[in-house]
């Protein structure tokens, strides 16, 4: 797959990125060889491998699920410059 540089400019466009023409040159030399290299890898036969969420077999060790802090609201609404049942009362900033 190739692209073009009529392409280039038109997705620098959609994508509101200036492009020179020199950088025009540069990206389509660079996407040429992504594409080449994503059509290298689709050649590779994958039918024998399963889907795997990580390269290696290992389980992630996970912590206890348990409260290790205090309820700190009444603390928290203290330190508010404005609070009104359990809320805390903010400036509006949408109009």
């Amino acid at each position: 797959m190739s692209i073009t540089k009529e392409e280039i400019r038109k997705i620098a466009h959609l994508a509101r990125i200036n492009v020179s023409q020199e950088e025009v040159v540069q990206v389509e030399k660079k996407l040429v060889g992504i594409l080449a290299l994503i059509e290298e890898m689709q050649e590779v036969d994958t039918d024998s491998i399963g889907p795997m969420s990580h390269a290696l077999d290992i389980n992630q060790p996970l912590r206890e699920d348990k409260v290790t802090e205090k309820d700190i609201r009444d603390k928290s609404l203290s330190l508010a410059p404005h609070s009104e049942q359990s809320l805390f009362i903010v400036p509006q900033v949408i109009e």
